[in-house]
């Protein structure tokens, strides 16, 4: 016996619809289709919020795949997995793989290098159907909270979809052999253990979105209740019929509420957690307001949604759903705009319509037409994995051109006359002698290089415990500690530069957006309760440990106009106290922050268009000189003249790349300023007998005692 066919997630999207055993047709489900596409694409298009729709189509998904597992059971058949997860590739891969090639298309066109290896990273993923879970690590990542939004971004709902394809099947029929051994029927057993299935995600829900709302909005776990709701609506709306007054009032209600969740719902709202209640919900109002065999009437909001321009679209809702995104980005990157204006955003709406009949001509006209002839489910996978493979491959070897040039790059960069860096400053021989060269580090490389030379000892604001490494030699005379934010940690290349020279010993203890400071500190709006912790956990380590100085920030500089560069009252205390427990504290001037994203910037105008008036982010003098009292053990730096030269901050300084985003340094251009700041270092920290004596003269310590 042939496996019963069933419906893979396109079908949720794009193919008619059959809800009961006897087979009759729901249009208005058809219509719900369209609508959810259609919020999706508008909201996303003019008002860049979450619109509810895709919450829809999980339910959805989770309704017609539970129904058809369960029909098939309770027929006494089997079902085949093999041809299952084949039909499923055949229709759900070429589509998806269609758009994905025309993103990689677009971003070599369109958008800028520094973009183009985690664009790269986020096509294989969506190719493979992991790419929530890609997204999901990214989010967690500080590097993600700078960058743009990627064209594949939207995928994410299909991974979820796509592991629910693979794991459902598998669940349904577990739970029907406990039934049969059991003694229960197959649909009593069912429900009972969706049931089971939605209360515990709903709750892991509640829980992950509370504590990590940006890892929930990817998670599997805490979007599979939406899946199994749909599935519990699919085991009782047959049996299930309401009166004809609370349909019409269920129908009405649930589109409307639908409509409106892109206003109720704002982006402040923790999401899914309670808030996804809110589409899901509506979409199971308008689902049992069609339920049952009595017909809907004239002036119903399911009459409504079965009218034939609904439906007709409807059947084209997934490809558009996959176009409208991408298409919207690369809009948005070749006007350099944030939002489209009213004429854009229909321009946006309409080619990716024209997309999307393209894309069902394509595969419904030709590929599926062609394998249908053929009954074997190997054909159908090959149908699917035919279009997967090429994109593949393609951005395989698109990722190893672009690591051929960094390693290119590299080997150039071995010379330091090609790439000084800070040195150029030191040497007027060498800046006028400076080649014409690309910029180093690869702009599309840059972020993941900088992080990833610190990723293991840098703790991420999600992590619960203090990451501390050491480096240098442990048995030393002299102990560095370097603490801090991220703008602390982006001097380590710098300070390991002098450490190793010097042959100190450095204790690294980071924290993302977490100043090494006695005041109570916020992140999201929220007490970031996690960076108190930390600073308890660290200032614990310098008391048992012996730690000679403490090397830190001296200011915050910020490019709001409402906020200019300070020293925190939180860091004098902190400083006071290191100075009763005989640590000295090296405070280093905060550095720049541009209101653009510097690759970006390099890779569309050149480097010498990508500068930055200094006054926009830091004071006009260092806060520090205006204290009225300083404790002795603090000494301060000042490097800013290597970063900024006559009140403009350069985002290129000797042919390298000073900043991976908009304020970090990368971590070359931070290597480069360890031969500026080893003199300084020495001086502040009483080894001045060691350092190069070339370098001595240049400006930047301040010792505190005089004016501070």
């Amino acid at each position: 016996m042939s496996a019963p066919a069933q419906r893979p997630v396109t079908d949720v999207l794009s193919s008619p619809v059959k809800t009961r055993s006897k087979g009759r047709h729901r249009p208005d489900i058809e219509g719900l289709r369209a609508v959810a596409a259609l919020l999706i694409a508008v909201y996303h298009i003019w008002f860049g919020t979450v619109s509810g729709g895709v919450d829809v189509f999980l339910l959805l998904t989770g309704f017609l795949v539970t129904g058809s597992l369960v029909r098939t059971l309770e027929r006494g058949d089997r079902i085949k997995f093999g041809a299952y997860w084949s039909k499923v590739a055949k229709r759900l891969f070429p589509a998806g793989a269609v758009v994905l090639g025309a993103v990689l298309a677009g971003t070599y066109l369109f958008m800028p290098r520094s973009q183009w290896t985690e664009i790269i990273g986020d096509v294989q993923a969506s190719a493979l159907y992991y790419g929530n879970w890609h997204l999901a690590f990214g989010a967690v990542d500080y590097m993600a909270e700078n960058s743009a939004a990627s064209p594949v971004q939207h995928f994410w709902s299909l991974a979820i979809q796509g592991q629910f394809y693979l794991v459902w099947p598998l669940f349904i029929t577990a739970v029907s052999l406990v039934g049969v051994w059991l003694g229960i029927r197959v649909r009593t057993a069912a429900l009972s253990a969706v049931a089971l299935v939605a209360a515990g995600s709903f709750g892991y829900s509640l829980w992950i979105t509370s504590n990590e709302p940006v890892w929930a909005y990817f998670d599997s776990g805490a979007r599979l209740w939406e899946l199994a709701l749909g599935g519990l609506l699919a085991l009782v709306v047959t049996r299930f019929a309401l009166p004809g007054a609370l349909r019409w009032a269920a129908g009405w209600l649930g589109l409307i509420a639908l409509v409106a969740c892109g206003f109720v719902i704002s982006d402040t709202l923790p999401y899914p957690g309670y808030a996804s209640l809110w589409p899901t919900t509506a979409a199971a109002l308008i689902i049992l307001a069609g339920a049952g065999e009595a017909e809907n009437g004239r002036l119903s909001a399911n009459r409504l949604l079965s009218a034939r321009p609904l439906t007709w679209l409807g059947g084209h809702a997934f490809p558009l759903f996959l176009w409208h995104w991408p298409v919207l980005v690369f809009y948005l990157e070749v006007t350099d705009r944030v939002r489209p204006s009213l004429s854009g955003g229909f321009m946006v709406l309409g080619v990716s319509f024209l997309a999307a009949l393209a894309t069902t001509w394509v595969i419904d006209g030709g590929i599926t037409r062609v394998t249908t002839r053929y009954k074997a489910p190997i054909w159908s996978l090959a149908a699917g994995v035919l279009f997967v493979v090429p994109v593949l491959v393609a951005s395989s070897l698109w990722s190893q051109e672009i690591d051929r040039d960094r390693t290119e790059r590299l080997e150039l960069s071995s010379n330091p006359m090609n790439y000084p860096g800070a040195a150029v400053h030191l040497d007027q021989e060498l800046a006028t002698d400076l080649p014409v060269l690309p910029v180093y580090p690869d702009t599309s490389t840059v972020a993941e290089d900088t992080i990833e030379e610190t990723s293991d000892c840098n703790a991420v604001a999600a992590d619960d415990e203090m990451v501390l490494c050491e480096f240098g030699d442990p048995d030393a005379d002299f102990t560095i500690a370097l603490v801090g934010s991220s703008h602390a940690r982006h001097w380590f290349n710098a300070l390991e530069a002098v450490v190793e020279r010097q042959g100190w010993n450095m204790v690294m203890m980071t924290r993302n957006a977490c100043q090494f400071s006695t005041e109570i500190q916020y992140r999201g709006g929220e007490e970031y309760t996690n960076c108190t912790t930390w600073n308890q956990e660290v200032m614990t380590e310098l008391e048992t440990r012996d730690v000679d100085a403490v090397f830190g920030l001296a200011s915050l500089t910020d490019p709001r106009e409402d906020k200019e560069e300070h020293v925190p009252d939180g860091f004098l205390q902190r400083w006071y106290q290191l100075d009763a427990m005989g640590i000295d504290m090296i405070a280093v001037r905060d550095t720049p922050r541009f209101d653009f994203d510097v690759p970006e910037c390099v890779d569309r105008e050149g480097a010498s268009e990508c500068v930055a008036d200094q006054r926009d982010s830091m004071a006009e003098t260092a806060p520090f000189h205006h204290l009225a009292e300083v404790p002795d053990n603090t000494s301060f730096i000042d490097l800013t003249g290597y970063l900024c030269q006559g009140g403009e901050c350069q985002g290129v300084i000797g042919n390298q790349l000073v900043y991976y985003d908009a304020n970090h340094l990368s971590y070359a251009f931070s290597e480069s300023l360890g031969a500026v700041l080893e003199p300084h270092l020495l001086e502040a920290s009483g080894q001045e007998n060691q350092a190069d004596t070339m370098l001595l003269g240049s400006p930047g310590v301040e010792q505190a005692g005089g004016e501070g």
